[in-house]
C-alpha cells in the first residue's frame, strides 16, 4: 500500500475535528474531510483509506495539504471557482426581454436568437440562455380567436351541460362534417421507416378526388357513426339525419350539437325537424368549434390514417375510413370533458381583458 502524507494533528485540531464527525449540524463534506485527516494523523493507509472513505487519491491529498496550510478552517469549505460565463449585466438584460416583448426586427415578424444577438451586441447563446431563462419562445405563435357572439354564455352553458350532466332517457351526438378530404397518391414511393432513419414521403402527390365525412359522436359511449357523401349540403345533412333517426333507439330523445354552418339552418332541415320531436339541435357559439368534441374525433382520424395515408382513389379513401370507424368502434374510448361553463367564463373574460388592453 503506498504510504500516507505524513499529517499531525494538534490536540486542539483534533477535539474540533472529532467534534465535527460526531454532530448532526455539519454537513456530510464537512465531515469527510475531518475523517480524511484524523485518520491520515492515525497512520492508515492509503488505499485503506480510499476503500473505506470512498475517495480517490488526488481528493485526500487534496484535503491533507490544505490542513496542512490552512489549518482546521481550510477545511470548514471547498474554494469557490470562477463563474464559467461573466454575468450580464442587468441593463443590457432588460434591453433584451424589452426587445424581444414589444420590439420586431426590420423587415421580419419576430426575433431570431441571431438577428437579436446583433441587434444589442451578445452571443446568440447569450440570447438562447436569456430566453430559457424566462420561459420566451418568440419563434412559435399559437392560434385563438375569442367569440363574439352575443348568446355565448347561453349557447356554452347548454352544450356543456350535455357533456357534464346528459339528460336521461336520451342520446347526446356531437355531429360536424369534414369535407373536401383528398384521396392523395404519392408521386414516388417513400422509403421504409430503419434504425436511426425516419420513413419518407415525396412532399408532391396526385389527386384523384374528394370525400366529405359526415361523423356523429356519441359523447358518452365513445362510439363513431359515420358516412362519405360527395358534398356537404343541407341535401347530405339530411341523408345523414336519417340514418341517425334509423340506428337510434326510437324510445330515446336525441340531442344534436352542431356549428353554425348554413346547411344545419336550412329550411329543409328545420321542416324535417319538426317532423321528428325527438330530434334536438345545440348549436355552439360561433367562432368556438372546439366547444364541439367531434373536432377532437377529426384531428384523431386525421393524424392515425389520413395524413399519411395513400389513396389511388376516393374509393380507397373511404374504405380506409370505414376501417378506422370500425376499429375505433370496436373499443371505444369516450373523449372526457372536465371544464366548466364557469372556468370557461373566466378565462374568457381575462382574453378579452388582455385584448382590451392592447388597443
Amino acid at each position: 500500500m503506498k504510504t500516507p502524507m505524513k499529517v499531525r494533528v494538534s490536540a486542539e485540531d483534533r477535539v474540533v475535528l472529532e467534534r465535527w464527525v460526531k454532530s448532526r449540524s455539519i454537513g456530510a463534506k464537512q465531515k469527510q474531510r475531518a475523517r480524511i485527516v484524523l485518520m491520515s494523523a492515525e497512520g492508515v493507509a492509503t488505499g485503506e483509506l480510499m476503500r473505506t472513505l470512498k475517495v480517490s487519491n488526488p481528493t485526500l491529498n487534496l484535503w491533507r495539504k490544505r490542513y496542512l496550510d490552512g489549518g482546521v478552517e481550510a477545511l470548514r469549505k471547498g474554494r469557490s471557482r470562477p463563474p464559467g460565463l461573466a454575468p450580464v449585466a442587468q441593463e443590457k438584460v432588460q434591453e433584451v426581454l424589452t426587445l424581444t416583448l414589444t420590439g420586431k426586427p426590420v423587415g421580419a415578424t419576430h426575433w431570431s436568437c441571431r438577428t437579436l444577438a446583433k441587434q444589442v451586441g451578445l452571443s446568440k447563446s447569450t440570447i438562447n440562455r436569456l430566453w430559457r431563462s424566462h420561459q420566451l419562445k418568440p419563434h412559435q405563435v399559437k392560434g385563438f380567436k375569442v367569440s363574439n357572439d352575443p348568446q355565448f354564455e347561453e349557447k356554452l352553458r347548454d352544450v356543456v351541460g350535455l357533456y357534464l350532466d346528459p339528460p336521461e332517457k336520451a342520446v347526446v351526438f356531437s355531429v360536424d362534417e369534414k369535407s373536401q378530404i383528398q384521396a392523395l397518391d404519392r408521386t414516388q414511393q417513400g422509403l421504409p421507416l430503419k434504425r436511426g432513419k425516419a420513413g419518407t414521403m415525396t412532399h408532391d402527390y396526385k389527386r384523384n378526388g374528394t370525400t366529405t365525412l359526415f361523423a356523429a359522436l356519441n359523447v358518452h359511449e365513445g362510439t363513431v357513426i359515420g358516412e362519405c357523401l360527395p358534398k356537404h349540403r343541407n341535401d347530405e345533412f339530411l341523408t345523414f339525419l336519417k340514418r341517425l333517426d334509423r340506428e337510434t333507439d326510437k324510445a330515446l330523445d336525441v340531442h344534436l350539437i352542431v356549428d353554425n354552418y348554413a346547411t344545419h339552418k336550412h329550411p329543409n332541415v328545420k321542416a324535417w325537424l319538426a317532423k321528428k320531436p325527438r330530434f334536438h339541435l345545440h348549436f355552439t357559439p360561433t367562432s368556438a368549434s372546439w366547444v364541439n368534441l367531434v373536432e377532437r374525433f377529426f384531428r384523431d382520424i386525421t393524424e392515425e390514417r389520413i395524413r399519411r395515408g395513400v389513396f389511388r382513389s376516393v374509393d380507397e379513401l373511404k374504405a380506409a375510413i370505414a376501417e378506422y370507424l370500425e376499429q375505433r368502434n370496436a373499443n371505444p374510448k369516450p373523449y372526457k370533458w372536465t371544464a366548466t361553463p364557469e372556468k370557461i367564463l373566466t378565462k374568457v373574460a381575462k382574453a378579452k381583458e388582455k385584448l382590451g388592453t392592447l388597443h
